[in-house]
């Protein structure tokens, strides 16, 4: 299946895997660039030193494009340079406006993509030089904005053409795919799905939360500003996570912690300690639609096979209906 995202980036599958901070896995993100997608692996919390082993365990792994991720929640300049250096073929950015970054990243020969959960924020990542765009919805897990991803979309798709846009937030399986290149989208970015997949480094207590989990199970972390680090860079977004419900998460959305920060070194020991999925295991509402575990290729074959499946199926449903133009 081509786009102009496939074709920017020289992929087979529009479909790029979300990045999980602290849970990235270089055999996950492998995986689906060798089945054709766009791996991304991420940086937060991650010390540069490491970063730089895992695009070199990438490039070990696979000779297909892939992305690395950083965020402005925090932003480390040190991790930002060692990926410049290395030169991967996508740079990405969350949770704020991209500054220079997009500049810097064109400098090394690198393309950059952005995401956002509103329009004014793509026209700004894209005056900034942003050369793909994701339109995160309120369904996403993670850290996101307020406006669902079927309004969002379009309206991102509208202000910015030709930049190309993903859509993300609600996307599991062939039917979102299709329904976001419906909507515009030249792409999918997908997050948990790919969390739910045979190669993804997660504890299995993990997967079975998700797998185990209903749509209203993902809920917004209310008091995610008083224990994770606070958005910087030079146009922070406003955003909350959407994770799935622990006791950890229904207690402080109740009562929000009076000590933040002991609450905040908290959950960093237990993520660096491969336990922050006990506390605040990120996940968005399509939790709900996956019920069972599998290998990434198996996700992005099915996906790309069901979604054109699904185009085809309308454009018959459709056919002889007079055109609105």
């Amino acid at each position: 299946m081509q786009t102009d995202l496939t074709r920017l980036l020289g992929i087979d599958a529009p479909i790029v895997q979300g990045s999980f901070g602290p849970w990235t896995s270089v055999a996950l993100s492998a995986a689906v660039s060798e089945a054709g997608g766009l791996g991304s692996i991420g940086t937060a919390l991650v010390d540069p030193a490491r970063v730089a082993a895992m695009i070199a365990d990438m490039r070990e792994r696979t000779h297909r494009p892939f992305a690395v991720n950083h965020t402005w929640r925090p932003l480390s300049e040190d991790a930002f340079r060692v990926t410049l250096d290395a030169r991967p073929a996508v740079i990405s950015l969350a949770l704020g406006g991209p500054g220079d970054l997009p500049a810097r990243a064109h400098d090394a020969g690198v393309r950059f993509m952005a995401q956002v959960h509103t329009v004014e924020q793509a026209v700004r990542a894209a005056e900034a030089g942003a050369d793909i765009v994701i339109a995160q919805g309120a369904e996403a897990g993670g850290f996101g904005g307020e406006v669902s991803t079927m309004a969002l979309v379009p309206g991102v798709v509208d202000a910015i053409a030709p930049v190309p846009v993903l859509a993300a937030g609600g996307i599991a399986d062939g039917r979102g795919l299709a329904a976001a290149l419906a909507l515009g989208a030249q792409g999918v970015n997908i997050g948990t799905r790919f969390l739910a997949a045979v190669e993804a480094e997660i504890p299995d207590g993990y997967k079975e939360a998700i797998v185990a989990a209903a749509s209203p199970d993902a809920v917004r972390v209310a008091f995610a500003d008083a224990v994770f680090p606070p958005a910087s860079g030079p146009d922070p977004y406003r955003t909350r996570p959407r994770a799935l419900r622990t006791e950890f998460v229904d207690r402080y959305n109740a009562e929000p912690p009076a000590d933040g920060r002991a609450v905040s070194r908290e959950l960093i020991a237990a993520m660096r300690d491969g336990r922050g999925h006990e506390l605040v295991p990120f996940g968005g509402q399509t939790a709900g639609l996956i019920d069972r575990v599998l290998p990434a290729r198996e996700i992005v074959d099915t996906m790309v096979r069901d979604a054109a499946d699904r185009l085809a199926a309308v454009s018959r449903a459709t056919a002889g209906v007079p055109s609105a133009a």
